[in-house]
C-alpha cells in the first residue's frame, strides 16, 4: 500500500515467517538498505559477510529478497560535528522477488 507521500512499507522478515521490524522507503531496495545498516558491521567491505533478508510489502503477497552486507568506514572531512568518526555504510543486491501462497 503506497502512502500520501508515496512511500511505501515493508516488513523485515525472520526465518521462521516472523516481522518485528518495519522499514520504509520508494522503493524496495531504499528500505533494504535501512535494514542493512543494521547489520553488525565488518572492519571493511570485502571482509563482510552477506546476510539473505527478505521484505515483504505491506498490503501485497509480494517479498523481496536481498543479499545485504554492511562495513564501517571513516566519515567524510566535511561531516557534521555530530557524526561520529566511524560510520557504518550498507549495500544490498536484489535476488528475486517470491509471492506468498496465504
Amino acid at each position: 500500500m503506497v502512502r500520501e507521500d508515496g512511500k511505501r512499507n515493508f516488513a523485515l522478515r525472520e526465518a521462521d515467517g516472523t516481522e518485528d521490524s518495519v522499514f520504509s522507503g520508494n522503493t524496495p531496495r531504499q528500505a533494504a538498505l535501512k535494514a542493512a545498516r543494521r547489520l553488525d558491521p565488518a572492519p571493511s567491505e570485502a571482509a563482510a559477510d552477506r546476510v539473505s533478508l527478505e521484505l515483504r510489502e505491506k498490503g501485497t503477497d509480494k517479498v523481496h529478497k536481498y543479499e545485504g552486507w554492511a562495513w564501517e568506514e571513516t566519515a567524510p572531512d566535511n561531516s557534521p560535528d555530530w557524526m561520529p568518526d566511524e560510520i557504518t555504510e550498507a549495500n544490498v543486491s536484489k535476488e528475486g522477488i517470491e509471492h506468498l501462497d496465504e
